[in-house]
């Protein structure tokens, strides 16, 4: 029975793949700070944190078919893997579609929205590595393709997988919640700025899930986008969810120059491109409005556990549940 081992295995992606692989006669350890909320049934779990030396040492010494790190952010902690790599078999990092530049250097973490005119293969342009703080805006995907170039030089078989927006249940940024919650609330209306694209491609965990599988066996590196075979807008996304819970959202068009109405508000469509997934022996396990479900059942099913889904100061959440009477259009 082949061996994996999955760093940081509490959240969407570890979750997903423990699940895929062990269904598929994988033996699966997955690590992580705390025990994983969910029945881990048939999983190894350990707990370590991944970016302690010693920890990591102790998880990681004795090699595996397959390494998942789902928590490598920048040089340093790819770094600390290279001396375990002779013992592992394939090595995938899960790394992000931040890492890419339009024509003018803009990326998705952009003050100024980026516009690729297009699907963006693996070809496209990224940002140049460094060691800013990975928690900024300029840093964290510069600080991923440092984390990526020091894997793909280290002479391991490494595939590095960029996603979009990854959705999945237990997922640590469920932007769904922002749809969920309001329905829970009867809170329908829904502002949107219909000059805006606000398309920006999602990635179901599953699917990744699906694509690591393809690789674990391919030798050689490989760069590898993965996102849902359909990339609906955030109004599209609030009409599947919505749907899911029965409820239909008051759709409400205002300008809104300034103001970020949903998670995936974008002036310009940013969309992956999967071809080389396919080519690669990648089946995808569902759209998004197939994959999502498991994320919206998980959330109704946790949505008064204030310790597993985001609290209202949250700042990431809270700008989407605060009122919106200033992009309001004014009443008559």
């Amino acid at each position: 029975m082949p061996s994996a081992i999955i760093l940081g295995g509490t959240g969407a992606v570890g979750h997903a793949a423990s699940q895929y692989l062990r269904a598929n006669g994988w033996d699966v350890t997955l690590t992580s700070r705390t025990p994983p909320s969910w029945n881990a049934e048939h999983l190894i779990t350990t707990t370590a944190n991944r970016h302690d030396p010693y920890q990591l040492r102790r998880v990681l010494s004795g090699g595996a078919d397959l390494l998942i790190d789902c928590l490598c952010y920048q040089a340093a902690d790819a770094t600390m893997l290279l001396p375990y790599l002779s013992h592992i078999t394939k090595t995938i990092m899960i790394s992000s579609k931040a890492v890419y530049v339009d024509r003018y250097g803009r990326h998705s973490n952009s003050d100024e929205p980026p516009d690729f005119a297009g699907p963006i293969d693996e070809t496209c342009a990224t940002l140049r590595p460094n060691d800013l703080d990975p928690n900024t805006q300029e840093g964290y995907g510069a600080n991923k393709v440092a984390a990526e170039e020091t894997l793909l030089n280290s002479g391991a078989s490494v595939a590095i997988l960029r996603p979009s927006k990854i959705h999945g249940a237990h997922a640590r940024r469920p932007r769904e919640w922002v749809f969920v919650r309001r329905a829970i609330e009867r809170r329908l209306t829904l502002f949107y700025d219909p000059s805006r694209a606000g398309i920006d491609h999602p990635s179901a965990a599953s699917n990744i899930a699906a694509l690591i599988a393809a690789l674990a066996h391919l030798p050689g590196n490989q760069i590898v986008n993965i996102a849902d075979p359909d990339a609906p807008s955030g109004i599209e996304i609030a009409r599947i969810v919505g749907g899911l819970l029965g409820v239909t959202f008051d759709e409400q068009p205002v300008s809104a120059p300034g103001h970020r109405l949903h998670p995936w508000d974008t002036n310009y469509p940013i969309v992956l491109d999967t071809k080389r997934a396919h080519e690669l022996g990648y089946q995808p396990i569902g759209d998004y409005a197939s994959t999502i479900k498991a994320e919206i059942d998980w959330l109704m099913a946790n949505a008064n556990l204030q310790t597993r889904l985001p609290f209202d100061d949250d700042p990431f959440f809270a700008p989407f549940f605060a009122d919106q009477a200033a992009v309001a259009p004014p009443k008559r």
